[in-house]
């Protein structure tokens, strides 16, 4: 995509994290972790979209997002852990485009960039990536899973882990790192709920003896490369 994201973000288990998701749609990722940075990056570099915390040291992210706000019209995504309306309608009065609440999921989050980007021109529309593994089709911007041409109707719980494993086939994921990159922060999701889900992904998939979604024993699960 060649697309330059700036996440500013003083957390830095979080930032990696946002960081680590974001590269993996394609993006490249710059991450800072104070208000001052934002502002002294932006001035050196374009960056195609912003995501911003509101609470960080020196500046905050409001008034950060005045301020880039005035200077250009790079999309803003503001990272809140306030749900209050007042605080969320400050950083879009202060030109944020769109915000999203902590706990986030880095899929919902990625799929927020990837809006904003179409919308700014800086990611057009086909460019959101369809994963093909034999006849398996996992179409992440579109939010759909076709086998042999046939919709596959999943639960958002269901799509994370099939998105995990479709990206890289014949990698062997345990439970905790799917849980991290489809759920992130949702502290409700636990590892033998993944069971669960999966069982229920491979009755959705027909799957027959493991045809796509394979048990690594000791380990996890992975996707079969060549079903």
């Amino acid at each position: 995509m060649h697309t330059e994201i700036l996440v500013a973000e003083d957390n830095p288990k979080q930032a990696d994290l946002a960081g680590a998701y974001l590269r993996r749609e394609g993006h490249r990722v710059t991450c800072v972790g104070d208000g001052d940075a934002v502002l002294e990056l932006c001035s050196k570099q374009k960056p195609d979209l912003v995501v911003l915390d509101v609470m960080m040291p020196k500046l905050d992210g409001v008034t950060v997002c005045r301020v880039l706000r005035a200077q250009s019209d790079v999309p803003i995504l503001m990272l809140t852990a306030r749900t209050a309306e007042d605080d969320i309608l400050r950083g879009l009065d202060a030109g944020a485009d769109d915000y999203l609440t902590k706990p986030y999921s880095p899929r919902e989050l990625a799929a927020r960039v990837r809006a904003l980007l179409r919308r700014s021109g800086a990611l057009k529309a086909q460019d959101s990536a369809v994963l093909r593994i034999g006849d398996l089709e996992v179409d992440s911007g579109r939010f759909e899973v076709r086998v042999e041409g046939r919709p596959v109707v999943l639960t958002a719980k269901e799509f994370g882990i099939l998105e995990v494993l479709a990206a890289a086939p014949g990698r062997a994921f345990t439970r905790g790192q799917i849980i991290e990159k489809a759920f992130g922060f949702d502290r409700y999701v636990l590892e033998r709920t993944v069971d669960a889900h999966v069982m229920n992904l491979r009755r959705k998939l027909g799957e027959d003896s493991g045809r796509y979604v394979q048990t690594v024993y000791g380990r996890g699960y992975r996707l079969v490369e060549q079903p």
